[in-house]
């Protein structure tokens, strides 16, 4: 039997004034899929590990699943796909869960058929499987995950997606509260309109925020990471979230919002050192307020997803 194991990273989508089209990959933690090729046609999941019993292993109703499924059908392959997925992402956490389980279930099966599209070619199946997991197609997770570093989706229909230049320096923290928040339920409080102003203001710190990573210019990206959109009404779902993000801002980070729609929050720092004072500053207001939690410390993942190993066993 082939198989093939692949990993896809966790995302920070947004980055604060990116609502829905900026997004960027971290080095770890991720998803892990193995994929292998079996006599019955068509795609079935074996196993799901890490996810409590939570998640759908009909493969239809599972974005790694959905993902193949869609990808198979476009080659016109009836070949059979078994797929075990490792969740080392939790989930509703605001890390691109969903999407990260897509990119490897992608990314394995593609190797093991011996890669016949490219990674720009996969990503339209990732968006297909996010719109199964959130109720709308987004790319701002999966486009990172996929194709590494930041990425802006400048359109959705038709796709059109982004690499931006960043500076190689740039580290982010990221601190996990044990708390749940779906995506759905976190859109449930935004506002059906937004004030001019306010839209005005998140388009200028969008471009600004462009600039200042192209230009390596981290003054720049700092005044830039504010978000007038969403932060002001999905903050209220994150208990303490002001207070963490007042002290990750103390400790020296360049811009501190919620990563995805919440619970967890990110950081983005000029160095590593800096992002691990920011962590700590993080976690002791949630340690203070007895909510545990889990903090990553990761540089941006230049390269996305990637395969781990292949094997040929008769």
């Amino acid at each position: 039997m082939k198989s093939v194991r692949a990993f896809a990273p966790a995302t920070v989508a947004n980055v604060a004034c990116g609502f829905d089209v900026l997004g960027f990959a971290l080095d770890k933690p991720g998803d892990i899929v193995t994929a292998s090729l079996v006599s019955e046609s068509g795609v079935s999941i074996s196993a799901i590990h890490g996810d409590e019993g939570r998640l759908p292993q009909a493969a239809e109703k599972n974005t790694a699943g959905l993902a193949v499924i869609e990808l198979l059908k476009s080659l016109g392959s009836n070949v059979g796909i078994r797929l075990e997925l490792n969740k080392q992402l939790p989930l509703c956490s605001g890390l691109g869960s969903s999407g990260a389980s897509a990119v490897a279930a992608l990314l394995a099966v593609n190797e093991l058929l011996d890669n016949p599209m490219n990674r720009k070619e996969l990503l339209p199946f990732a968006v297909r499987a996010e719109e199964l997991a959130c109720g709308s197609a987004h790319a701002d997770n999966v486009a990172p995950s996929l194709l590494g570093g930041f990425t802006l989706v400048r359109s959705s229909a038709p796709l059109d997606v982004v690499h931006l230049d960043f500076p190689k320096s740039l580290c982010c923290v990221v601190f996990h509260p044990e708390l749940e928040l779906s995506t759905e339920d976190s859109r449930t409080v935004l506002p059906g309109q937004v004030e001019l102003a306010a839209a005005v203001q998140q388009s200028a710190n969008l471009g600004a925020l462009v600039s200042g990573l192209a230009r390596e210019d981290f003054s720049l990206i700092s005044r830039a990471l504010q978000d007038v959109l969403a932060e002001p009404f999905r903050k209220r779902l994150v208990p303490h979230f002001d207070t963490a993000k007042e002290a990750a801002l103390n400790a020296g980070a360049l811009g501190c919002s919620l990563s995805g729609s919440g619970p967890s929050i990110f950081a983005l720092c000029a160095s590593r050192q800096v992002a691990k004072q920011a962590g700590q500053g993080i976690q002791n207001v949630y340690l203070g307020a007895e909510i545990a939690g889990t903090t990553y410390v990761s540089g941006i993942n230049s390269t996305g997803g990637y395969i781990l190993s292949g094997d040929n066993t008769l």
